[in-house]
């Protein structure tokens, strides 16, 4: 036993049913309402459904529903030597030098309208609260006056600070409603698949040579989306949603 090395240890334990050189992470529930703050969101994605179904109709109603969220820390990364094309015999794809520049990091804000697809956004340094009303205004100038606009978020502390509450009290009321995943409930927000395609296409291997220059690429980007928007959609555990709103309406 002395004189076994870790990779043939590991091997034998491998082999076994439990293994105790591995570690696996979970995530523990710690929201107590959980299923019902799930239930809320997922009747919101219900009432997409409808809303969908009577524009269709042309019965349109004078609500909309944008799913919510901020993507922050993104690198604005430079290189410090020219990328090599691709060349026969030595490289198939693009050579890129191991060492590069940091010139900070941006976020983007954004919000993508689940009837029409249309993906509202921001770049700024942060992502407080100041930034996150800046969304609320770009949103609120982009629909017609009268127009509910229902919103899912998260629970992160810029969509319930003290500041939002104040600017959210100043619009008319019924002007926008907040619906807040639970918490670890992240992935019950749309937009989050948005923002991983985003980060795949548009941010993949990106190289700029300023903040400046990462703004205006993922503004680009984000213009490009628009011209062929892609309406997200949601239908898991959706009939449940349905259940849970007509016990609600019973009440």
């Amino acid at each position: 036993m002395a004189n076994l090395v870790q990779g043939t240890v590991c091997k034998i334990l491998g082999k076994e049913e439990i293994k105790p050189h591995k570690v696996r992470y979970y995530l523990e529930n710690r929201d107590a309402e959980f299923e019902q703050k799930m239930a809320e969101v997922l009747c919101v994605f219900r009432e997409v459904q409808v809303l969908k179904k009577a524009l269709c109709q042309g019965r349109a109603k004078p609500v909309t529903i944008v799913s919510c969220h901020e993507k922050p820390g993104t690198q604005a990364i430079a290189t410090t030597a020219p990328d090599l094309p691709p060349e026969p015999g030595v490289h198939s794809g693009f050579a890129r030098d191991h060492e590069y520049k940091r010139h900070g990091t941006l976020s983007l804000l954004a919000g993508i309208d689940l009837l029409t697809g249309k993906v509202h956004a921001l770049v700024r340094d942060r992502h407080r609260s100041r930034e996150f009303i800046e969304l609320l205004r770009l949103l609120d100038a982009a629909y017609p006056r009268g127009t509910t606009i229902k919103l899912i978020l998260d629970n992160h502390s810029a969509h319930i600070s003290r500041e939002n509450r104040a600017w959210l009290a100043t619009r008319p009321n019924g002007r926008f409603e907040l619906t807040f995943t639970p918490k670890h409930g992240w992935w019950l927000n749309l937009i989050e698949g948005f923002f991983s395609n985003f980060a795949r296409s548009v941010l993949r291997h990106i190289r700029v040579a300023s903040k400046y220059e990462l703004k205006e690429r993922i503004m680009a980007g984000t213009d490009d989306i628009n011209r062929h928007p892609v309406i997200q959609t949601w239908s898991y555990k959706l009939a449940e949603a349905a259940l849970y709103d007509s016990n609600q309406e019973k009440r």
